[in-house]
């Protein structure tokens, strides 16, 4: 796994070996990088259940002005640790060791402009943290959320009961990008 673009450009960054965490594919991270590219200057980024923190490590090296890595893993956070270590934006990130309940309560009164939620695809837990979020104003009106999973449908049922917008679906193999903003007044 590798940072893709941007001034941390090639930096091969360390993986957890566990069977819970899945980093996401160069492939899709590409891809889904192209997408977001227009949201990322000067950004604020929450990267939940961050694993390595590649997904936030690359908004930082394409130039987002500050990462909330979280994951309620100890290995995870070391990784994270090494990682930011190695890419050199300790000052631009800040590290939360906690599950995503207690890192929204925590973070409640922040204002994102991306935030990403890959949880283990098993828990079931992607549409309750998109719920959180909303409910403690976390978006900023003109952000996004990209929710990755391999359960589309049983999370796009689930969010038919939240009011977001659906602003695009990508697929990837098994996985799929949900892209989520605000509905429009």
């Amino acid at each position: 796994m590798r940072v893709i673009s941007g001034c941390s450009r090639g930096t091969k960054l360390n993986t957890i070996e566990s069977k819970n965490t899945r980093p996401t594919l160069d492939r899709v991270k590409e891809a889904l990088f192209n997408i977001l590219q227009s949201y990322i200057a000067n950004s604020t980024v929450l990267d939940l259940f961050a694993g390595s923190g590649a997904l936030g490590i690359e908004c930082l090296s394409r130039g987002a002005e500050k990462v909330v890595f979280s994951d309620y893993s100890i290995d995870a956070i070391n990784v994270i640790k090494q990682n930011i270590d190695k890419v050199k934006f300790s000052q631009k990130a800040n590290i939360i060791r906690a599950d995503y309940k207690k890192t929204i309560s925590t973070l409640k009164n922040q204002r994102f402009d991306i935030i990403f939620i890959d949880p283990p695809y098993s828990n079931n837990i992607a549409v309750d943290a998109v719920n959180r979020i909303l409910k403690e104003g976390m978006l900023k009106k003109t952000g996004i959320i990209v929710l990755e999973t391999d359960e589309e449908e049983r999370d796009l049922k689930q969010l038919e009961n939240i009011d977001i917008n659906i602003k695009d679906i990508r697929k990837y193999g098994r996985v799929r990008i949900i892209f989520l903003c605000e509905r429009s007044n």
